[in-house]
């Protein structure tokens, strides 16, 4: 029996969900666990697989579209089932499956002319003066000011679909004839992924309502350095390697052993001292920032964490983390020294209690003994929640954290 299925919840924190991609076509038959179509989450880009065989009798929603769990997406059901009452059912708020691009005339081509589909004619109104588009690019073309009577429509019946938007909003807008050698282009309109609407929120609200302060040292980093030198000397002959930043997250881990207050997280009526050492790690990628978690880093190797924190980066800039390897962190590291800055702080990730921001490995002149020496020095900022860690606490582990970073041999206790 024909039946209308919603977006699933792909994840716990999930709260919508932008369809990146259908996997299967109307009509296609739909087996157990086939890919029915990737849906990008707040935290990843997820698979959707079937849970029922059935086929797919009815997309409902385009490409791109941004929805909420359970919307409907689509209809599943046998070939040749009536599906017209659960389309009265739904009325007029579903969206049109964008229609596939119209090729190249060959005559366009000879004539020298660009790549890229025609434009399409102009729309032709409806007899109440209307134009043809679905209830999301009117919504996107309402933001952005646009009269959807001026854009071409590609789909059926000269209908203004999302991609006849999309393409007039990124491309340049003529310029009246003048004595400007130049043309005055807009700003390029990027849509908002449901990881970046996350990432704003989520910041957004750490910035308001968890009361921040920052500690700022300056570290002698040439032992981590040298360390450094010394362990990748040995692992080379494996092809292995470290990072200075993989030897910062271990004497993050062995400070937070030393100095547990700092391992904390207010938990609204209580505050919740961890017992295991979870560093989330901030890791770049285009849609912005992720962190996964580095689970009981205080007992692992450098040579173990370094491994662990190249893999889950690689997977974390394919967008393939699970939603659990970016939860249930205790205390977050973000390194930036990677692109020079030698300064920063960072905005704490709730519930964590504290971030620290770590800056560029310098060489400059320091003063040894009475005498101007050659030095290798490293600023770090530890982000504080004040309602978990005050002054003192965050002093102690930073006076920890130095130790450990001035003293290598330390994690290896």
């Amino acid at each position: 029996m024909a039946k209308i299925v919603g977006l699933p919840k792909l994840s716990p924190t999930m709260e919508e969900g932008t369809l990146a991609r259908w996997a299967k076509r109307e009509g296609e038959r739909v087996a157990i666990d086939d890919l029915i179509a990737e849906v990008e989450t707040d935290k990843a880009t997820m698979e959707w697989r079937a849970f029922d065989a059935g086929v797919l009798l009815k997309i409902l929603v385009a490409e791109g579209a941004v929805l909420a769990p359970d919307a409907p997406v689509a209809i599943f059901g046998e070939v040749g089932e009536d599906i017209s009452a659960l389309l009265a059912d739904l009325g007029g708020g579903i969206v049109p499956e964008a229609a596939p691009a119209p090729p190249l005339a060959a005559a366009s081509l000879a004539a020298g002319s660009p790549a890229g589909p025609p434009l399409a004619a102009p729309p032709s109104p409806r007899a109440d003066g209307r134009v043809l588009a679905s209830p999301i690019v009117r919504k996107q073309a309402r933001e952005h000011d646009v009269d959807l009577s001026t854009i071409g429509g590609s789909g059926p019946g000269g209908r203004v679909i999302k991609r006849d938007l999309d393409a007039y909003l990124a491309g340049p807008r003529p310029v009246a004839a003048s004595s400007m050698p130049y043309e005055r282009l807009p700003p390029r309109i990027e849509k908002l992924t449901s990881m970046r609407r996350t990432i704003a929120r989520r910041l957004t609200e750490s910035k308001q309502t968890v009361p921040h302060f920052y500690l700022t040292i300056d570290l002698d980093a040439g032992p981590l350095v040298r360390a450094r030198k010394q362990l990748n000397a040995e692992l080379e002959a494996d092809g292995e390697k470290v990072s200075v930043n993989d030897l910062i997250l271990k004497a993050v881990a062995v400070a937070l052993r030393r100095v547990p207050e700092a391992n904390a997280s207010f938990m609204g009526d209580a505050i919740h001292v961890h017992q295991v050492v979870d560093i989330s790690v901030a890791v770049a990628i285009p849609d912005g920032l992720v962190t996964p978690v580095v689970r009981d880093a205080d007992h692992k190797s450098v040579r173990d964490i370094a491994r662990e924190v190249q893999e889950l980066a690689g997977r974390a800039k394919q967008k393939k983390l699970a939603p659990e390897e970016m939860m249930g962190g205790t205390f977050s590291l973000s390194n930036l020294g990677m692109y020079g800055i030698e300064e920063f702080a960072a905005v704490i990730n709730p519930p964590e209690g504290c971030i620290l921001a770590v800056g560029a490995v310098r060489d400059e002149p320091v003063v040894q003994n009475g005498e101007v020496v050659p030095g290798t020095r490293m600023k770090v900022t530890l982000s504080c929640d004040h309602r978990v860690v005050d002054g003192a606490i965050g002093a102690r582990w930073l006076a920890a954290f130095r130790k450990v970073i001035e003293q290598p041999v330390l994690m290896l206790l």
